[in-house]
């Protein structure tokens, strides 16, 4: 099975992904983890991505793309695989296709984690982080009364990014870099969309009903 999970930020698609790459047997694959995997390593592209971030750039298409073709590669992807993160906008899901055309491959299926930004505003602008453990707290899903860490005392903060302003601008930004990417799978037949509200096991419930049409 290989498939693209795709979801505006505050979906899950992090947790859903370990989960439903779980349930299939295949590795979760996120971008963040292929930066990490080879900043860490000390691989050429990893040192190449490296003076970009130092210098508070974007590392570039052709990078971020290199990065994710040596790791498709790899042998514990050759059997199927989960991305999460890539691609991004319709020019590098393209790049993808033809990537794998060149394997003999294709997608087998695109998953949308579908919220409503109403939803994503209060799951993200309701984080808070403790300023001494760093914990991370949710003012309507844990309860909170005080702004007191329970795990340790320490104070409880709203980190910049978790401000609605800056959760409504990450939405925009995603609406525009993603919506067409989205009409694109849309339109090749391999889309499908999961109501990504609720219980983290009735989400994967939900995902993993929609994935078994697709299976071999």
């Amino acid at each position: 099975m290989r498939l693209v999970l795709v979801g505006p930020p505050g979906a899950g698609k992090g947790t859903q992904a370990q989960f439903i790459a779980s349930n299939l047997s295949i590795p979760k694959i996120s971008t963040g983890d292929i930066f990490r995997a080879n900043v860490s390593g000390g691989t050429d592209l990893g040192k190449l991505a490296k003076t970009y971030m130092d210098r508070g750039d974007l590392v570039p298409d052709e990078v971020t793309i290199a990065m994710v073709r040596d790791r498709l590669s790899e042998d514990d992807a050759q059997d199927g695989f989960l991305l999460d993160g890539f691609p991004r906008n319709v020019a590098q899901a393209e790049i993808l296709r033809d990537m794998l055309k060149d394997w003999g491959l294709a997608l087998d299926l695109v998953l949308e984690l579908v919220v409503d930004d109403d939803e994503v505003v209060r799951r993200l602008a309701g984080r808070r982080t403790c300023s001494q453990c760093g914990r991370i707290w949710h003012v309507d899903f844990d309860d909170k009364k005080d702004d007191r860490c329970d795990a340790c005392g320490g104070t409880l903060f709203q980190r910049d990014d978790d401000k609605e302003e800056t959760v409504r601008h990450r939405l925009e930004v995603y609406q525009q870099q993603t919506a067409p990417l989205v009409s694109y799978y849309a339109a090749e037949q391999i889309l499908v969309g999961v109501d990504a509200t609720g219980p983290v096991e009735e989400v994967t419930r939900r995902a993993m009903d929609a994935i078994r049409p697709y299976m071999a």
